[in-house]
């Protein structure tokens, strides 16, 4: 039968990497977002520029696409200074309605099979508290107000009146090419270490306290996204999602200074947030200098920044409690990918290299 995905925040992190994954595998796409998604593929996709948060806008759009079979939700509505707004009630009611203005034209429209969901790990309230280790997908809803189960709650209702199916995933920490999006510490990563070339700097470690976590290469998850869409054993559930492994960014430290053939040194601290805004002159002369995209500061930074100190433990005093989940569920149900976490952040640095994003090392 044909297959056709709508893919919602086609920009971000998730959405490029998931019309990479639906392309591969034969499907049609239509990509959704403000921007022209930058992907990899050479086939050919749809784009259809529209701002969810505008219900006039979104009916016109969706339920002229009667076609479509199955969604990937993957976008997102951030506040500026990111953390504060994940218990805003305002975010939380925007991202809702958001949802709403996609599904309800097209659910009326359309014959939808399959609806793929982003969560993350402040399902489990890492955000708030300590932890369950691993945290595993069978442990109750945990109490507190979020974006996630006003959506989650949506959806299943949604499904039930329309006979549709749907996946929800928690990815940990996303590693991907994006610039301008709310939390991608990769181009944060590329930008402070050709500052640090710029002005004669050893590229240190910039938190105070290093601690394990676990990340999962964007591509993973796009991968996942397709797998789910065409495995009806996986409809109905929730999965969370790493590369399979735990690291510490202050442990790949050394091996991005090789990356950058840059000299490493003793931990430094600095809050990214105040440093890397208040170079955006000398980021506009390196861009300049090096031939680069004409992107200002605040365009490659959006607001993963303010996710980058979190990471990087800047300002803390003393170890986080962990946060890990566990990946059994899903490689038990068949789908098996992994990747290993340096490698990924240094190939995604590489593709930021190469579509001249950062000066090459």
């Amino acid at each position: 039968m044909p297959r056709t995905v709508l893919i919602t925040g086609a920009s971000g992190l998730v959405g490029t990497a998931a019309i990479d994954a639906f392309l591969d595998e034969g499907w049609e796409v239509i990509a959704v977002s403000r921007r022209r998604p930058e992907v990899f593929s050479q086939k050919p996709f749809t784009h259809l520029s529209v701002d969810l948060r505008d219900a006039d806008a979104s009916r016109a759009c969706f339920s002229a696409l009667a076609h479509v079979t199955h969604v990937v939700y993957a976008a997102v509505y951030e506040k500026p200074g990111l953390i504060a707004g994940w218990q805003d009630a305002d975010q939380m009611s925007t991202n809702l309605e958001m949802i709403k203005n996609v599904i309800e034209p097209l659910g009326r429209a359309a014959r939808l099979r399959h609806v793929t969901l982003l969560q993350g790990t402040k399902a489990y309230g890492v955000h708030l508290h300590p932890i369950r280790i691993p945290a595993r997908e069978r442990e109750p809803r945990d109490d507190h107000p979020n974006s996630y189960w006003f959506q989650e709650d949506y959806i299943k209702e949604k499904a039930a009146e329309l006979g549709f199916g749907w996946t929800i995933f928690r990815p940990a920490i996303v590693v991907g090419p994006n610039v301008g999006v709310a939390m991608n510490t990769v181009p944060i990563i590329g930008v402070y270490a050709s500052l640090c070339r710029a002005e004669g700097q050893p590229f240190c470690y910039p938190g105070h306290i290093a601690f394990p976590r676990e990340a999962v290469d964007v591509r993973l998850i796009g991968n996942a996204a397709a797998w789910a869409a065409d495995t009806p054993a996986a409809w109905g559930e929730h999965y969370n999602l790493t590369n399979g492994e735990v690291f510490s960014w202050r442990d790949l430290w050394p091996g991005l200074a090789d990356f950058f053939h840059l000299e490493s040194g003793p931990d430094r601290p600095v809050r990214l947030a105040q440093y890397l805004p208040s170079r955006a002159q000398r980021w506009s002369e390196l861009v300049r200098q090096h031939g680069l995209r004409p992107l200002s500061m605040d365009e490659i930074l959006g607001q993963s920044h303010f996710s980058a100190d979190a990471r990087f433990g800047y300002g803390l005093k003393e170890m986080p409690p962990p946060a890990f989940v566990s990946t059994v569920k899903i490689k038990q149900a068949g789908f098996t990918q992994t990747f290993d976490t340096e490698q990924s952040v240094k190939h995604w640095l590489g593709v930021l290299m190469d579509r001249k994003i950062i000066p090459r090392a």
